[in-house]
């Protein structure tokens, strides 16, 4: 996936999975833009603080393989 500078995030997923998410996510009164804004600064605060301990390496791949089982 490319990385440009414009600030948009586009992910291809199937449109089952989309209507589903979306679906969820309104029943819960929130959008998939703040949804995702909330779980991606989640994600970088966790990130920072394993670094501190060197973990950062380890718990990336980690995360890498557990998505794509």
């Amino acid at each position: 996936m490319s990385v440009g500078g414009s600030g948009r995030i586009v992910i291809e997923m199937a449109p089952d999975m989309k209507r589903e998410l979306h679906a969820a996510l309104s029943r819960d009164g929130q959008t998939l833009k703040s949804w995702f804004i909330v779980r991606a600064e989640e994600y970088i605060r966790n990130n920072r603080q394993l670094s501190i301990f060197g973990d950062q390496q380890e718990n990336s791949s980690d995360q890498t393989n557990s998505s794509k089982g």
